[in-house]
């Protein structure tokens, strides 16, 4: 069978512009090879800058931020797409090859209604409005959406990250393309939408009948909805090959590596202790609004344990963070540090209970002033809480950059310098500075790449078993609390559903919602979603 799209030992540069020298040319994607049939799927996948985006944009001829194709061929239904000129690109961006986006919220226009950026392209090319707006209805329905046929009446602002998401892929599919690509859509969903996202994603392709490249970093995801794979790395192809073989059987020991990041397991500690952190009947709401937000909350941390806090999006994981760190002041109920009562806004609260309670942030890039390096970032804390200056604080700044296992030669660099592992890393490094004893951290390994990951978690139960420092670790990746977690707290609309130590909480009986969210969990076996979709049907009374 002939392929719908041909990549042969393509080359791709970038210039870069380091601090103090001269511009020079790095290679980004270099001499990668891969062909896709017509209804296939082919999974790209592999760490933060293995080429994975840049080579999905190829197949549209562009490169984004200054990348240029300088080698190599891509052909398209045997078309030379590198040879075409404005005209011809305009023809297959599109049309013939589309784009869904990672952030579905970055890619709407929030002042237009959903149905006009849904049919728009579809209309570009000649399409009548009410044939063109009765695709768009047929694909809402086809991905679950609900209301398929008011939905389009909507602004993007009115309907839940999932939904958008779908959306998006609707608005992709409207044109009627050849070729799809799909950019880690669904990494930033929580587990239970991103199932129902993936699903919606895999029945589409299956039902239309286009070919699709599917990037994303996560090996679970990607065995899902693949035919096959390829494992990038250093914009080379490490290996590729059908999705079982990948899965199963891989050949290259960074491929194993990748399969077994999602095997790693927190070892069971005793309680140890008085509890350093108790919430106690807590309730909370946002000014302005009638309705609770957290409801009735008690939960227990003891000194040198991770308490995972569980939960979709909305469930008020975050919000009860903002209330443990004083930036959101409970209507009911109080927060107990050691014992003692501490002052529920954060403004009230002296420097032994600032120092001792510390945060780590989902995003590492927001987290630090680019201005400024990374030895002053891990040193302010040190001055603010310690009064170290000079030499004595450049020597503990050096300490802490060997504990987290950077090196002292990373002060004097920027976070630009950084990639996004080592960011985390310094936020850890900072946290660490001020000796506390919790630290929350937020999401602090969804944005990063598995093996990325699986380093943080590592990094985190090494430190905790040297420093005795407790962890509230906020998550909606069952995988990473199995990694991290001693004590389990799941919450759904604001309250905790289930609670008590991981083996508890991860073993039967189940609550419905805990249920759900362990079942959403995606597994690296193929066939698994098609099993969760029949599942689905049957309870809906489908066919």
């Amino acid at each position: 069978m002939s392929a719908l799209l041909e990549i042969e030992n393509l080359k791709i540069e970038a210039t870069s512009y380091p601090p103090g020298e001269a511009p020079r040319d790095v290679t980004i994607v270099d001499g990668v090879s891969l062909r896709l049939e017509r209804g296939r799927v082919m999974g790209l996948i592999g760490e933060s800058g293995a080429g994975k985006s840049t080579i999905g944009l190829s197949a549209m001829a562009y490169g984004r931020g200054g990348v240029r194709i300088t080698g190599g061929a891509v052909r398209l239904n045997g078309r030379d797409i590198l040879a075409q000129g404005p005209g011809g690109l305009r023809r297959i961006r599109g049309k013939a090859v589309t784009y869904v986006a990672q952030s579905a919220a970055a890619a709407f226009n929030p002042a237009r209604r959903l149905m006009e950026q849904v049919i728009e392209t579809t209309l570009a090319q000649g399409t009548p409005r009410a044939k063109a707006e009765a695709r768009a209805r047929a694909l809402f329905a086809r991905l679950g959406l609900p209301d398929p046929d008011r939905i389009g009446a909507r602004y993007p602002h009115q309907v839940s990250g999932g939904q958008l998401q779908r959306v998006m892929t609707a608005m992709a599919l409207c044109p009627g393309p050849e070729l799809v690509i799909f950019d880690e859509p669904t990494t930033a969903l929580d587990v239970t939408t991103q199932i129902e996202v993936l699903a919606a994603i895999k029945e589409a392709i299956r039902d239309t009948g286009v070919a699709a490249l599917y990037i994303t970093h996560d090996l679970a995801v990607v065995a899902q909805v693949s035919d096959e794979i390829m494992v990038l790395r250093h914009g080379k192809t490490v290996e590729c090959g059908p999705t079982e073989q990948i899965i199963n059987a891989p050949r290259e020991e960074y491929t194993r590596a990748l399969v077994s990041v999602r095997q790693v397991e927190h070892p069971a500690k005793p309680p140890a202790g008085a509890p350093v952190l108790r919430i106690e009947g807590v309730t909370a709401r946002y000014p302005g609004l009638a309705a609770d937000v957290l409801s009735d909350i008690t939960l227990d941390l003891a000194p040198g344990r991770t308490l995972a806090i569980v939960g979709e999006s909305g469930s008020g994981k975050s919000t009860l963070a903002r209330v443990i760190t004083g930036l959101l002041p409970p209507a009911e109920g109080q927060i107990l540090f050691d014992g003692r009562a501490v002052p529920p806004r954060l403004g009230q609260r002296g420097k032994t209970d600032l120092r001792e309670l510390q945060m780590i942030y989902q995003m590492a890039d927001t987290a630090m002033n680019p201005r400024q390096t990374v030895g002053t970032i891990i040193g302010r804390p040190l001055t603010f809480y310690f009064g170290m200056r000079g030499a004595e604080r450049d020597r503990r700044v050096a300490e802490l950059l060997e504990e987290i296992e950077l090196g002292k030669g990373f002060a004097d660099r920027y976070p630009a310098e950084l990639s996004g592992g080592q960011k985390q890393r310094v936020c850890i490094a900072r946290a660490l500075a001020a000796r506390p004893r919790l630290i929350i951290c937020d999401e602090v390994t969804s944005a990063l790449d598995p093996l990325v990951a699986e380093g943080i978690l590592r990094l985190l139960q090494r430190l905790q078993q040297e420093e005795g420092v407790a962890y509230l670790f906020i998550t909606h990746d069952i995988a990473t609390v199995r990694a991290i977690a001693d004590d389990i707290a799941v919450m759904h609309r604001g309250r905790v559903v289930r609670s008590g130590p991981k083996p508890q909480v991860l073993a039967p009986p189940f609550d419905a919602y805990t249920e759900l969210l362990l079942a959403s969990v995606p597994e690296m076996r193929q066939g698994w979603l098609e099993e969760v979709i029949a599942t689905r049907r049957m309870a809906s009374g489908g066919e």
